[in-house]
This record gives structure tokens, C-alpha cells and sequence, in this order.
């Protein structure tokens, strides 16, 4: 074991290796995240109880497998707890975003996180940290997509399935980070089934963590057990240059039919893009964030469904 990790350590088994590894290549790790009590059912249900309306994202499919319709939901007057056995019924998804914002302890927790990575990684420095908390229901799935930040994903309770696939032009083009950058569109991206032939598959069982490339696509299937994870995001310098020059290339496409630019991180190009989605920005171009307007239902722990359509 490397002597850098103490016995207090979040990351129980880190190696050196895995500095060379970290956000270049697919890594998972170990955690003891667990032991820190904050992420027991009874302390996330009081999190939740706590969670500001504006930070907590409740969705649901319909009861057919292959149902793709999506619905909004509101906590309503279910405690924490009973948020919690309502979404271990049915086909819900909670979302308990941005945690460090408005829950101190969990800020403490991030950033002990990111000083353990930092201390082990030699030039590596981060900024725009967050954290969230997904709780979801046996059998759910989260759809082939990709995400704009440096990404981890640390199991808590239960166990799940994530398909990680090569960063290539074959499975997401420039175009696509493109949109999602520009919010032309969600996270979710075209798939193929054959894609899974190319995948590389994960099992995280509670105490595990994995990390993968920015803008690798993957997506999740949970097993038939209630899912407790822990997403942390972070971003780094080199991050915001790829996200500078992507969007760059998606406004100078839009605006003077620019096309194959470069989306190298590093270079000269990196500046005039960066100030191209400045501009664009500035001038009110991009389109907001999803504004969920209508719920379509509400927690019910009483329910089979574990909810309750708001008519």
C-alpha cells in the first residue's frame, strides 16, 4: 500500500499509479465515505427535509420498462424517510443537488476529498467543486449520456451497472458536446445497442468509487435494490479550456459556419474560442436551464407506486 494513505483516509487504496490514471484513463477505487455518517438513510433523510425546493429534483417513469415518458415530482409533506421507502417502490429518481451549498458538513467532506486528491497529485488543482446525492429505485436506468466536468461516481448502498465508452468520434461527435454545452440539448445523446459491445462494465458495490475521462459517455443500470450514490464534479484548468474551445467551435459554427475546428485544450485558439463563448453568452444567446412548470405527481410512501398523481 502506498505509504501517502493513512488509516483515516477517504481513499483507502490509492497507488501512484493511479496520479498518471486520474481523468485520463477509467479508475476505481475504495472509499470510506460510509464511515462518516452522513449518508445513512436517517441522515440523508433529514438532508432532504433540509434540501432547499430549488435543489431537489424528484422524477419518474412510467410502470412499462420501455416507457420513455419522463415525469416531474414534489416532495410534499413525506418526511425524509418516508421519501426514501417511497422511491425504493417505484420508478423514481431523486436528485439532491449542489449539498455543499447549504449543508456545511458535507462542504467540510468535499473539500477533504479534493485535498487528498490534490496532495496526491502534483499539479493537480480544482475549482467549481460540487456534490450531490442520488437516491433511485431497483431496476432504474440513467440513459446513455455524457457530462461537461470532471466526474465521479461513490456508491453508498445497494449496487449498479456503469457502461463506460471509448471517447471517440464514434461515440460522441464534437458536435454533440457541442449542443449539450449550448444547451441545445440535454446530457443524453444518440445510442446504439451494439455500443455495449465496446463498453467497458463496472459493478460498484457500496464502498466503491469510479472516475473516467471527461466526456466519455456511460450510462447506469441499477440492480433490484434501492441505489444511495454520491456524485462529486469538479473542474480544473485544462477542464475549462476543453469546455472553452468546444463551445467556441459550436458559436463560431453558428454564427459563421466555422467548421472541423481543433479541440485541443492547449494552444493560442484556445483564447479568441473562449472569448467567442463569452460574447455569446454576454449577448443572451444561450439558452436557459431546463424550469420545471408543471408536477405530474407527488411522494407517497403509502402508495404501491410510492406516489401519487397531482391532478
Amino acid at each position: 500500500m502506498n505509504s501517502m494513505v493513512m488509516q483515516n483516509d477517504i481513499i483507502s487504496n490509492w497507488e501512484p499509479r493511479h496520479a498518471e490514471l486520474f481523468g485520463v484513463e477509467l479508475v476505481k477505487l475504495n472509499h470510506r465515505l460510509i464511515e462518516t455518517g452522513l449518508f445513512s438513510r436517517e441522515a440523508l433523510g433529514r438532508v432532504i427535509e433540509r434540501c432547499p425546493a430549488e435543489h431537489l429534483g424528484i422524477r419518474a417513469r412510467g410502470t412499462e420498462i420501455d416507457d420513455p415518458k419522463t415525469m416531474e415530482g414534489e416532495l410534499g409533506t413525506a418526511t425524509g424517510l418516508e421519501a426514501i421507502q417511497a422511491i425504493e417502490k417505484g420508478r423514481m429518481w431523486m436528485n439532491i443537488r449542489r449539498v455543499m451549498d447549504w449543508a456545511p458538513e458535507y462542504k467540510k467532506l468535499l473539500d477533504e476529498v479534493f485535498g487528498e486528491f490534490e496532495a496526491r497529485m502534483p499539479g493537480f488543482s480544482t475549482f467549481k467543486r460540487n456534490l450531490g446525492v442520488l437516491i433511485s429505485s431497483p431496476n432504474a436506468n440513467v440513459f446513455y449520456h455524457a457530462d461537461i466536468q470532471g466526474q465521479s461516481l461513490w456508491q453508498i448502498e445497494g449496487s449498479k451497472s456503469v457502461y463506460i465508452y471509448p471517447r471517440s468520434e464514434i461515440f460522441i461527435k464534437p458536435r454533440n458536446i457541442e449542443k449539450i454545452l449550448l444547451r441545445e440539448t440535454g446530457e443524453d445523446m444518440p445510442y446504439e445497442k451494439w455500443f455495449d459491445d465496446y463498453a467497458t462494465v463496472v459493478d460498484l458495490k457500496p464502498g466503491e468509487m469510479v472516475t473516467w475521462p471527461l466526456y466519455a459517455p456511460h450510462r447506469v443500470h441499477n440492480h433490484d435494490c434501492l441505489n444511495i450514490s454520491v456524485t462529486m464534479e469538479h473542474w480544473t484548468k485544462e477542464i475549462w479550456n476543453s469546455y472553452a474551445v468546444h463551445y467556441g467551435n459550436g458559436v463560431l459554427r453558428r454564427t459563421v459556419g466555422f467548421k472541423n475546428g481543433s479541440t485541443t485544450a492547449r494552444g493560442l485558439h484556445v483564447y479568441p474560442k473562449a472569448a467567442a463563448a463569452f460574447a455569446w453568452k454576454k449577448f443572451g444567446k444561450q439558452i436557459d436551464g431546463d424550469v420545471v412548470k408543471k408536477r405530474d405527481f407527488r411522494i407517497d410512501a403509502s402508495s404501491s407506486l410510492g406516489r401519487t398523481s397531482i391532478r
